[in-house]
């Protein structure tokens, strides 16, 4: 396997619909391009903000193709491959492979309560399909089973493909942990960014950068020059805009979806149901407030 260095700002990009709720192409391809010109590292594709739980396999692949087509050796694409089963995860692992992405992500076997040593399995046969870098997607909260230190040594012996993990788990001090252990840590919170870099993360993985990437862009830049000072004020600018935004309400996918759509002046859809759209006076709300931030032109 080629050596890839994981670090920075790796938005959870969007998986933008038609108003018929299918797969919208093209305006995933504009995200994608917006959040290269902002200066992202990567891409999470098809995580928890991608909606992949409720994608066809189908619609996932073809955002494989799609994801490292648009990018084109620009950022690097980290394709999410989870599913119920460990012939579908192996399959769309295999696909995401063959079609050019950098390495992919997943999350454990949910659902049903699961041994370590079956975990494990499912990590090992996911990871030989696609023989790329693997991260494991560190999810307790949706996925119901959370990886800890010692069940991530555990996969460590056994998956020669690991690299490291999206640590989207409440315990933070584990990222240090993780780094110890010689793992690349992505932070699933964005609100954690730069407390996580001084804890020994790699970088950030989560859905509101990729409605603001310039924003986080920001904070690693600051990080890499050493400016602390600056890279906490960042930290905050990005924290309070985020915050500002979501406080016109409405569910987190359709919230990043309509913002993309006002930023981009395309239509990133509805979030797939049972998810509910913005209300109409939320979709103003939310562009007054983004002319407000200066996110968008005019007033």
């Amino acid at each position: 396997m080629e050596r890839i260095e994981f670090r920075g700002v790796f938005p959870a990009i969007i998986t933008p619909m038609t108003p018929e709720g299918a797969l919208n192409e093209e305006a995933f391809r504009r995200v994608v391009e917006f959040n290269i010109q902002a200066g992202v590292q990567g891409f999470w594709v098809a995580g928890g903000t991608g909606e992949s739980v409720l994608l066809e396999d189908e619609e996932n692949m073809r955002l494989a193709e799609i994801a490292a087509d648009q990018s084109g050796g620009r950022a690097i694409n980290i394709m999410h491959v989870g599913a119920a089963t460990t012939a579908r995860a192996a399959k769309l692992a295999e696909h995401a492979a063959r079609v050019g992405v950098e390495s992919i992500c997943c999350v454990p076997p949910f659902f049903y309560g699961r041994t370590d040593e079956e975990i494990v399995e499912h990590y090992r046969v996911v990871a030989a399909a696609a023989d790329l870098p693997l991260f494991v997607y560190n999810l307790p909260s949706s996925t119901g089973v959370e990886i800890t230190p010692r069940l991530m040594q555990k996969i460590q012996e056994k998956v020669p493909q690991l690299a490291g993990l999206k640590h989207s788990a409440p315990s933070f001090v584990h990222v240090h942990t993780f780094a110890e252990m010689g793992l690349c840590c992505l932070i699933g919170s964005c609100r954690l960014m730069l407390p996580a870099l001084a804890g020994g993360a790699n970088g950030c993985v989560d859905g509101p950068p990729n409605m603001l990437p310039e924003l986080w862009v920001d904070i690693w830049k600051a990080y890499l020059d050493g400016d602390w000072p600056r890279a906490a004020a960042a930290q905050k600018k990005a924290r309070d805009t985020f915050d500002d935004i979501a406080s016109i309400g409405g569910g987190f996918h359709a919230l990043v979806k309509a913002a993309l759509s006002e930023r981009l002046g395309i239509d990133c859809g509805a979030p797939r149901l049972p998810a509910a759209p913005l209300t109409d006076e939320q979709r103003t709300a939310l562009g007054r407030r983004l002319r407000e931030l200066g996110l968008v032109g005019g007033q």
